[in-house]
C-alpha cells in the first residue's frame, strides 16, 4: 500500500510542536505525499493558538510548493456532551476538524460517558475524525465507538505516535487490537495519522502499519491511499 496524505500534523503554532507549516510541508512532498492536513491543537490546550489563528487559515492557498494543503484543527472535547473549543464562526473555512480526548483538556468520566463525549462530537458537521480513541486513561465502550463513526461517517484514527515507544498514551497497542478487530466486523473505515510534532514524523506511519499488517487489516479499510474517497468522509460542511 502506498499512502499518499496524511491529516495530523502539528506546527510551532501548536505550543509544544518544533516545525513550521513550510518545513512540514517540504518533508511530506520528500515522503512522496500527494496532500498533507495542518491540525494544530485548538484554544484550550495550554500553549496553542488563538481562536483567530484558526479563522484565519483561509488566507493559506490551496496548493503550496505545488502540494496540495488542508486545513484543519485538532479540537479537544470538553465534556461528555461533546462540546468542543473552537467557535461555528472560527471553523466557517477549514476543510475537516479532528476530534480527541487530551488530558488537559477532559476528565476521565468513565467508559460510558467518555464514549459518549466521542460520540455527541462526531454529530459537529465540522467533525470528520476522532483523534487516538487509544488512550486507556480514557476507557471507551469500543464496539460503540466503532458502530457510531460508521452511523456518522466518521473515521477513526490508527494513531502512529501512540504506538511510539515514548508514548504517553497508555495500553494503545492492546486497545488498537480490539478496535481494528471491530472496524474489520462491522467494516468501518480507519485512517492512519502520524500526529507528528516534528517534521521528521510528517508522514511517518511505521509503527500503524506493522500493527494492521500484523492483524491483516482489510486494506480496503484504510483511506490513506485514495484522495477521492478521503474526500467521501470530509462531509459537506453547512453553513456555520
Amino acid at each position: 500500500m502506498r499512502f499518499i496524505f496524511d491529516l495530523h500534523t502539528h506546527t510551532t503554532a501548536s505550543g509544544h510542536a518544533y516545525s513550521t507549516l513550510n518545513e512540514n510541508i517540504l518533508a511530506a512532498k520528500k515522503r512522496g505525499l500527494k496532500l498533507l492536513g495542518v491540525s494544530d491543537h485548538a484554544p484550550k490546550m495550554p500553549g496553542s493558538a488563538q481562536e483567530y489563528y484558526f479563522g484565519n487559515l483561509k488566507v493559506l492557498p490551496e496548493v503550496i510548493e505545488g502540494l496540495r494543503v488542508l486545513k484543519g484543527v485538532e479540537l479537544n472535547i470538553l465534556n461528555s456532551a461533546g462540546d468542543i473549543d473552537l467557535s461555528d464562526h472560527d471553523m466557517k473555512h477549514l476543510d475537516y476538524a479532528i476530534a480527541s480526548l487530551h488530558i488537559p483538556c477532559f476528565e476521565n468520566l468513565g467508559a460510558t460517558e467518555n464514549t459518549n463525549a466521542l460520540i455527541n462530537a462526531m454529530k459537529h458537521p465540522k467533525v470528520h475524525i476522532i483523534g487516538h480513541p487509544d488512550d486507556s486513561r480514557y476507557p471507551l465502550e469500543l464496539e460503540r465507538l466503532v458502530i457510531a463513526a460508521k452511523e456518522n461517517n466518521v473515521l477513526l484514527e490508527v494513531n502512529n505516535s501512540s504506538l511510539s515507544p515514548i508514548a504517553v498514551r497508555q495500553n494503545a497497542r492492546e486497545n488498537y487490537l480490539v478496535l481494528l478487530e471491530l472496524c474489520a466486523k462491522y467494516q468501518v473505515p480507519v485512517i492512519l495519522g502520524s500526529d507528528a510534532h516534528y517534521v521528521s514524523d510528517i508522514g511517518n506511519f511505521e509503527n500503524a502499519i506493522k500493527l494492521i499488517e500484523e492483524v491483516n487489516f482489510p486494506k480496503n479499510l484504510v483511506v490513506n491511499d485514495d484522495i477521492n474517497r478521503l474526500f467521501s468522509y470530509l462531509k459537506p460542511s453547512k453553513e456555520l
